[in-house]
C-alpha cells in the first residue's frame, strides 16, 4: 500500500479497545492506523498512581495476548505495560498526540482531518472506528472559580496533601476511594455530596469503610449540599440550611465523565441528545453511517458505568469480521 492509498481502517482512540481493534485489523491484513490525542492508553496513565484493578487480569486481556503476571488483579503500572506491550509486539501503526477534528464521509470512504500542534493532517480511509471513551471529558459543576489551580478534576496521589484541608465533591466510587486514601495519608477530608447519601453503586467493600469513617467523625460529609463557587482558599455552599462556606487548601471535583460525541454527530451518526448513545448495530458495532463504527465505552453514552474493558474488548473482532465480509484486505508491504 503506497502512502497515497487510503487506509482500510483508521481507529480513533488508543485505549485498550482501540489497540484491540488495530491489532485485529492488522492480523487480518488490513492497512490500519490508530490515532489518539494523547499517549497510548492515556486514561490509564492518568489513573491514580497506586490504583488496583477490581477486574481480574484474564478479563483485561485483548487480542488473545495473555496478561502474564502472578497477581490475580493487576495494578495501573502492570496494565499500562501490558497494553503497550501488545501494541509494540504487533507493530501497531500509531499517530499519538494528534487530535482528530473531523471525519467526513465520502462516496468511497472517509476523509479524517486531524491536528498535531500547528500541523494540519488529512488522511483517507475506507472505514473508521471511533473508540474515544470518555476520560478526556470530566463533568464540571459550571460554577465560578472551578478553573483555579487548586481545584482538580483528576486525582493521582495523596502525598502533596498531608496536613491539608481537602474537599471532595461527589458521592460515587471515585469520590469515596479518594476520600479514604487522602484521610489515610494525613489529610483533613470533607465530602460535599449533593444527594442525601452516598451512591448505592459505591463498591461493596468501600461503602461500609467510608460510612464508618463518617460516623466516627474521621471524615466529614456534607450531604444535600452543593457548591456555588470556589474562591481563594474557600468554597461557597448551599443546602437546605442556607448558605455556608468551607475553608479548603485543595478540592477534587469527582462527579464522573461525559463523552463528547461531536465528531460522530458531524459525521452523520444519530446520537440521542439526552442519553448520548449513538445509533449502532450491536452485532457489528457499525453506526447508521456505513463504514463508521463505534466501539468501547462511547457506545454507552452518558451511562459510562455500563461498559468497561472487560465487556468492550469483544468489539474488535466484531468490527474486523464485518469489515472483512465487505472487502478483501489489501496486501501489506513486506517487512
Amino acid at each position: 500500500m503506497s502512502a497515497t492509498d487510503p487506509l482500510d481502517l483508521l481507529v480513533i482512540g488508543a485505549g485498550p479497545t482501540g489497540i484491540a481493534i488495530g491489532v485485529e485489523a492488522r492480523r487480518a491484513g488490513f492497512g490500519t492506523l490508530v490515532v489518539d490525542a494523547g499517549s497510548l492508553v492515556a486514561s490509564l496513565v492518568d489513573y491514580p498512581a497506586e490504583m488496583l484493578f477490581f477486574t481480574t487480569r484474564d478479563r483485561l486481556e485483548i487480542a488473545g495476548v495473555p496478561f502474564a503476571i502472578p497477581e490475580e488483579k493487576p495494578n495501573r503500572r502492570q496494565a499500562i505495560a501490558y497494553y503497550q506491550g501488545v501494541a509494540a509486539a504487533s507493530g501497531l501503526p500509531l499517530a499519538l498526540h494528534e487530535t482528530v477534528v473531523a471525519v467526513r464521509p465520502e462516496v468511497d470512504g472517509f476523509v479524517v482531518e486531524s491536528r498535531r500542534g500547528e500541523e494540519a493532517i488529512e488522511r483517507r480511509a475506507r472505514a473508521v472506528a471511533v473508540a474515544t471513551g470518555y476520560f478526556r471529558w470530566p463533568r464540571r459543576l459550571g460554577v465560578p472559580g472551578e478553573d483555579q489551580p487548586w481545584v482538580h478534576a483528576r486525582y493521582r496521589e495523596p502525598w502533596p496533601h498531608f496536613g491539608q484541608r481537602v474537599a471532595i465533591v461527589g458521592g460515587g466510587n471515585s469520590a469515596a476511594e479518594v476520600a479514604l486514601d487522602l484521610w489515610r495519608h494525613g489529610a483533613e477530608v470533607t465530602m460535599i455530596v449533593r444527594a442525601p447519601a452516598l451512591k448505592p453503586t459505591v463498591k461493596y467493600w468501600v461503602k461500609p469503610d467510608l460510612e464508618h469513617r463518617i460516623e466516627e467523625g474521621s471524615i466529614r460529609a456534607l450531604f444535600g449540599a452543593q457548591v456555588t463557587a470556589f474562591e481563594r482558599g474557600l468554597i461557597r455552599l448551599e443546602s437546605a440550611a442556607g448558605a455556608a462556606t468551607l475553608p479548603a487548601d485543595a478540592a477534587y471535583v469527582l462527579i464522573g465523565y461525559r463523552p463528547d460525541p461531536s465528531i460522530l454527530v458531524r459525521a452523520g451518526v444519530e446520537v440521542d441528545p439526552v442519553s448520548l448513545v449513538p445509533a449502532f448495530d450491536a452485532a457489528t458495532c457499525e453506526s447508521n453511517v456505513p463504514g463508521l463504527y463505534v466501539a468501547g465505552t462511547i457506545q454507552a453514552g452518558a451511562e459510562t458505568h455500563r461498559i468497561f474493558i472487560e465487556n468492550s474488548r469483544h468489539h474488535a473482532p466484531k468490527i474486523v469480521r464485518h469489515l472483512a465480509s465487505r472487502r478483501s484486505p489489501r496486501a501489506r508491504p513486506a517487512g
